[in-house]
């Protein structure tokens, strides 16, 4: 039987998720990085703008503070102080862009080809001396405050325009203005540093992820090695030595070994029950032509000699006929669909039920009390398991002075115990166990014909189970078989005092035992 671990395991391919595991980890380390050089490099620029911000008010404002104690009464007196102040602050890329506007004296700046070029420089064209005007022209016409603009020969330039009242309450227009290439410049590195540092990251990630993918997959290619020899029909190998990879592999290997176990045990069972089964369909079909050879070899068989090989053959037919129909309901045992659980009225079912097993044999039959209360089970599979029970009593104790009894006990959990008693052999230690397997029995020398299908008990293990209930064997206080069949789903009726059932007194009749063995 193939199991086909290659659909449940994917059979892992030798690099797959050493190299999936470090891809992921790359994306995730990527994105990481992505998202902290976004971070920063909009950090840097934010803050060097502020920084700009603050000089440029600083500048601003000692350019006011200077052109306020000017003693200019005039309008061309304050220019001319304006343009002393401010030429002596000379403008390159690094440094600020100073210029106060006075009404009806022009602007004083220390970049003047900013604001008065008309004729265009060496290499120039007129349009290109046309854009410049344009953009001196909006410096001029730049809105109070903060403000960004893009110049000739200067690049981005953060501006700050303020209007301001001097003595003689003349209104002057000063600026300040410095160059944002230093921002762009500390970005640029920012960027080329996260580049790199991204760089030498994703590949120490990469590496990381693999070493550790290696180790994370070693089990588990092991345990695909494994699956691989079990889908090749050896079910020896088990996986070992995975401590030293961490709990949770612990607990898969575990797993995997404990599901090998089981199926190494099921496929055991497997292959001895339809081995128990072979025998056991094999001896009855061996008898049936046997005797219908013997019968062939008369030439005029007699009357007799017909009725007793057809005797036979119905007797060996009804056999198979019973082996099947429990096979049958083994089979069904592990169908959701095995049980018609109802409530039951629990002293009338048992009373009822053993008034009809009590009518099997020539036994001293005893019913101990039956406590009242409903329980919920499948009424016709319980009465086979406590038949089956009842049957296997009196197969094994002496007819007429055999004692079978039955008591039926309020367990705790709100469970009910059912307990089958008898004087016979009894089940020896060792076996108790083992009686609840198919086709065991306690005797091997014991006659076929009359000791059942050995799957009496079988049976009743499997309506336990399927109830959730449990079935165990033990010795009566006779020195017998006691056989304890407890179910779940008891309610008791506390209004009423439990029902005891009469004891059975032994009624000299003859009946077909049920099928079970022991």
């Amino acid at each position: 039987m193939r199991l086909g671990p290659r659909m449940a395991i994917g059979r892992l391919a030798p690099a797959g998720l050493r190299w999936r595991l470090a891809g992921w980890v790359a994306l995730v380390t990527l994105i990481c990085t992505g998202i902290t050089f976004v971070v920063v490099y909009r950090g840097t620029g934010t803050q060097l703008r502020h920084q700009i911000d603050r000089e440029l008010s600083g500048d601003a404002g000692e350019l006011a503070h200077n052109l306020s104690l000017a003693d200019a009464a005039t309008a061309a007196k304050l220019s001319r102080a304006a343009n002393r102040y401010i030429h002596d602050q000379p403008f390159s890329t690094s440094s600020t862009l100073l210029f106060a506007i006075v009404p009806g004296q022009g602007t004083s700046t220390n970049r003047p080809e900013l604001f008065t070029r008309k004729v265009p420089e060496r290499g120039e064209s007129s349009a290109d001396q046309t854009r410049e005007n344009a953009a001196a022209s909006r410096l001029l016409s730049a809105p109070m405050g903060y403000s960004t603009l893009s110049l000739p020969d200067v690049g981005e330039l953060r501006l700050l325009t303020r209007a301001v009242r001097v003595a003689g309450d003349q209104t002057v227009t000063i600026g300040a203005g410095e160059p944002l290439a230093a921002v762009a410049h500390a970005q640029s590195g920012v960027a080329q540093a996260f580049i790199l540092a991204g760089i030498l990251a994703l590949a120490g990630a990469i590496f990381a992820a693999y070493l550790v993918g290696v180790r994370v997959s070693r089990p588990l290619r092991r345990m695909a090695a494994v699956a691989a020899r079990v889908d090749a029909g050896d079910l020896h190998p088990r996986i070992h030595d995975v401590g030293a990879h961490g709990d949770e592999v612990k607990v898969l290997a575990d797993a995997f070994n404990h599901m090998l176990d089981r199926l190494t045990d099921a496929f055991a069972g497997q292959r001895a029950f339809v081995a128990d089964a072979s025998h056991e369909l094999r001896t009855p079909l061996t008898v049936i032509r046997g005797q219908l050879e013997v019968l062939a070899a008369q030439s005029d068989p007699s009357s007799a000699e017909v009725r007793r090989v057809e005797h036979l053959a119905k007797a060996e037919i009804a056999r198979i006929s019973r082996l099947v129909d429990d096979l049958l309901l083994l089979a069904k045992a592990e169908q959701t669909q095995f049980l018609r659980v109802e409530w039951i009225d629990l002293a009338a079912y048992v009373g009822e039920l053993w008034d009809g097993m009590s009518l099997l044999a020539v036994r001293r039959f005893e019913l101990g009390p039956v406590p009242s209360g409903a329980l919920r089970a499948d009424p016709d599979r319980l009465a086979q398991a406590l038949r089956n029970l009842v049957g296997n009593s009196i197969d094994h104790t002496i007819p007429e002075v055999g004692l079978v009894r039955m008591r039926v006990e309020q367990a705790p959990a709100e469970r009910v115990r059912f307990i089958v008693e008898d004087d016979g052999p009894g089940i020896p230690l060792d076996e108790r166990e083992r009686v609840f397997h198919r086709f065991h029995r306690t005797d091997a020398a014991r006659d076929r014909a009359t000791s059942g299908t050995g799957l009496g008990l079988a049976i009743v293990r499997a309506i336990a189970d399927a109830h959730g209930g449990t079935v165990k064997a033990g010795e009566s206080p006779e020195g017998g078989a006691r056989i304890e069949l407890e179910l779940p789903g008891f309610t008791p009726a506390f209004d009423d005092e439990p029902a005891a059932a009469e004891q059975a007194a032994a009624v000299p009749v003859t009946a077909q035992t049920v099928e079970g063995t022991r």
